[in-house]
């Protein structure tokens, strides 16, 4: 392992920031004080130089490193602070180390959030989007992350979603898209489908507060569970590291992939999910479906002659509503076999089905050959036939709403559902004011089948988990024009070596990307089924936050007296009613969020990363307290403090007791080795927490133990030890990750002794 402290890395640090930058200090040596002004001045002096972050395509030594994209709200939370500035810092970490950094950064742009928003200030959402882009963008640039802005990308432009329905369109190729009824959450007052989280626990919804309502509609669905095997399998990758609990996530929501899915066309024109351990079953002549009774297919006029079909026996199966039949587990669909299970022929019986004979010999020779026929047959067919457990479902994708990707379907009486050419892409979104008052117009369309002028383009959206299923791959190339992605960039620069987001995003977020990928591994054009060999999940910033006992009401701080704070103790001002205090994460309605923008102007932006870095580990939730500033506060004075001692003490003229100093002595060589000593120790451990754990408030502690022993050096060693000299160069090398602007300071001091 190369250590910092080696000189190919304090050469790579000299040449970006010493003789290129050899004058340009922002303060001079003169200033003694490192007050907010002086901050302010420094970071406004480094900040165009320290932000540059320009990947190299042509060299091969490649680090890619990806922090998840933001949804563009309008403003910086310091969620949002904690997690670019772990990212930065790692980004950083590696560029000082020599290699190719890649760290791109983009907007997450379609959403209900922001359509809602639009709605309420009557503007459109491309305006009212574009517009939070620009604020969040100037707050970002503020953080001085080293993001590669010429990779910037937005998702909700069509120069990016063309490319999000050429993924659909392919998907549908290999019959992976389909489209099906389903029973959906309907909010009757926004007129909308809602996920299950945007339902709260009395059944309404979030926004409206409207009871929900279950409503059957035809929806888009992504068969990612033909994966399922493949996605569980992947769990063991040996490249993968650091995932710890998210692979028991990931692996609890995939469920044991013991048995088979099917879809079979029903009488009733819809596809119904069969899950069976057996699927060879479906070859005997006498099976048949048990549906549960709550099951919205039991509420069709004709459910009493409901059938299915069964391709691999060339048969029709019979359909029975009933709540009897031993149902597998998370399953309301049963197939009963009476030819191999006693019990299953004691229900036909009781339903009143024929039986025909036939020798159980028979059917237990051909078994094997029959599962294989019929796993055969649903693959040819596109119905199933893979893995999965009894759990999991597809990924339905349809949205009732504007702001999103159209998906590019087109329907035409004739033809049916017919996918739109792919020279035809993207299929845009008409401006919202005329869909609104020319709705038919902006969807009258001609059928690219048989030329049909009557036409109608599909009115969903996809989930914007869509968006974010394959954005690190477009992230390489954002301007390709060719394909999907730029496949030579792909295979060179995946997967992505470090990825960075919150545990909520664990499940969802990580399953479609890994389902999208492995998708695109099998098409050639990933290079690997696994997208991201490393996880870091950040933990979550959290406020101080106050509520009356008795009402639950949250009131603000200013209102309250605080106790006892170790013991969370503290009444209401006015009343002395009890108040509960705890920590939340922040959010305005609690009135315990902090505006990241207030800390730079009063700290600085260096400050605000080293305190959202410091005292705890970045996967742990951080407590966001101000009695927590003074050590960081305190440790860059104390290094101001020791470069303007080192300077002091190499410039003093006319001190004969300075001048007089044998380097040569036993007592000088024992100054010097601890110096040597304390140097490899600290720089050990922090290069060991920044390229290995990520432990960067431990790395911080490590920094300061080399402060406190740089601080604790008489001023004649100051004046003439090497090794003094080299480690005062590795403490500024190894903080410049974490605070570029003010280790650049120190360095410009530094090189001009």
């Amino acid at each position: 392992m190369q250590l910092l402290l080696r000189s190919g890395v304090l050469q790579h640090f000299k040449h970006f920031y010493g003789r290129r930058f050899l004058t340009q200090s922002a303060t001079g040596i003169e200033v003694s004080e490192l007050t907010n002004d002086v901050k302010h001045e420094i970071e406004s002096h480094w900040r165009t130089q320290v932000s540059q972050g320009q990947f190299d395509p042509a060299r091969n030594d490649k680090f890619y490193v990806l922090s998840m994209f933001p949804y563009p709200s309008g403003t910086l939370h310091m969620g949002h602070v904690r997690v670019y500035a772990i990212s930065d810092t790692v980004a950083r970490f590696h560029r000082m180390c020599g290699q190719n950094v890649f760290q791109p950064i983009g907007w997450d742009a379609f959403g209900l959030p922001a359509e809602n928003a639009a709605i309420q200030r009557g503007v459109e959402p491309a305006e009212w989007t574009d517009a939070n882009i620009a604020q969040m963008k100037k707050q970002l640039q503020a953080l001085s992350c080293s993001f590669d802005w010429k990779h910037e990308m937005s998702t909700c432009s069509p120069e990016y979603y063309k490319w999000t329905q050429k993924l659909f369109l392919m998907l549908y190729n290999k019959g992976l898209a389909y489209q099906n009824e389903a029973l959906v959450n309907w909010d009757p007052v926004d007129n909308t489908v809602l996920a299950d989280e945007q339902v709260d626990a009395n059944g309404c919804s979030w926004r409206s507060g409207a009871k929900v309502q279950k409503k059957l509609l035809n929806q888009w669905f992504i068969r990612t569970t033909a994966y399922a095997k493949a996605l569980l399998d992947g769990l063991e990758d040996p490249t993968l590291q650091d995932w710890r609990d998210i692979i028991n996530l990931q692996r609890h929501w995939i469920g044991d992939c013991d048995g088979y899915a099917f879809q079979l066309l029903t009488s009733a024109t819809n596809y119904l999910r069969i899950w069976t351990r057996n699927p060879e079953h479906l070859k005997d002549p006498n099976s048949f479906i048990v549906i549960k009774q709550n099951h919205y297919l039991s509420k069709l006029s004709n459910a009493s002659r409901l059938t299915v079909e069964n391709p691999f026996a060339g048969t029709i199966i019979p359909v029975i509503f009933s709540d009897q039949a031993n149902f597998p587990e998370h399953c309301d669909v049963y197939l009963a076999a009476p030819s191999f299970r006693e019990q299953d022929k004691e229900l036909q019986e009781t339903f009143g089905l024929a039986f025909f004979a036939h020798t159980k010999t028979s059917i237990a020779i051909d078994a094997k050959s029959a599962r294989e026929e019929v796993l055969e047959a649903a693959t040819r067919l596109k119905i199933g036939g893979y893995r999965v457990s009894s759990k999991l479902q597809d990924w339905l994708i349809s949205r009732q709403r504007y702001w999103g990707t159209p998906i590019p379907i087109i329907h035409c009486k004739k033809c049916g559902a017919i996918p739109v050419p792919e020279d035809q892409l993207p299929v845009v979104l008409p401006d919202k004011t005329f869909l609104e008052t020319q709705r038919e117009e902006a969807l009258r369309c001609t059928c690219p089948n048989c030329g049909d002028t009557e036409a109608k383009r599909e009115t969903d959206t996809m989930d914007t988990f869509v968006d974010s299923s394959w954005y690190y791959l477009r992230f390489l190339d954002p301007s390709y024009a060719g394909d999907i992605v730029n496949k030579e960039l792909v295979q060179k620069c995946m997967p992505v070596d470090l990825y960075i987001g919150g545990k909520e995003h664990a499940v969802l977020h990580l399953y479609y990307a890994r389902f999208v990928n492995h998708f695109l591994h099998s098409c050639g054009l990933s290079p690997t089924p696994e997208p991201f060999s490393r996880l870091l999940v950040q933990g979550m910033v959290m406020g101080r936050s106050f509520r009356v006992k008795g009402s639950g009401r949250y009131i603000k701080e200013d209102e309250v007296e605080i106790l006892n704070a170790k013991k969370n103790q503290a009444r209401l001002k006015e009343t002395k009613e009890p108040v509960v205090m705890t920590w939340e994460k922040m959010s305005k309605s609690k009135f315990n969020g902090v505006d990241p923008t207030d800390m730079f102007k009063e700290y600085g932006t260096d400050t605000t990363r080293l305190i959202s870095l410091a005292d705890v580990a970045p996967t742990s939730h951080r407590n966001w307290s101000s009695a927590t500033f003074p050590g960081i506060l305190n440790w860059q004075k104390r290094l101001w403090l020791t470069l303007n001692d080192f300077y002091a003490a190499r410039t003093v003229v006319g001190d004969a007791a300075m001048e007089n100093v044998d380097t040569q002595s036993k007592a000088f060589q024992v100054e010097d080795d601890k110096l040597f000593d304390a140097r490899n120790f600290y720089v050990k451990g922090a290069t060991f927490n920044y390229r290995h754990t990520h432990q960067l408030s431990v790395a911080i502690s490590k920094m300061q133990g080399l402060t406190n022993s740089l601080r604790r050096t008489p001023k004649h060693i100051v004046r003439f030890s090497p090794q003094y000299e080299r480690a005062l160069a590795s403490q500024i090398i190894m903080l410049a990750p974490m605070a570029p602007h003010f280790a650049s300071e120190l360095w410009s001091k530094f090189v001009t002794v």
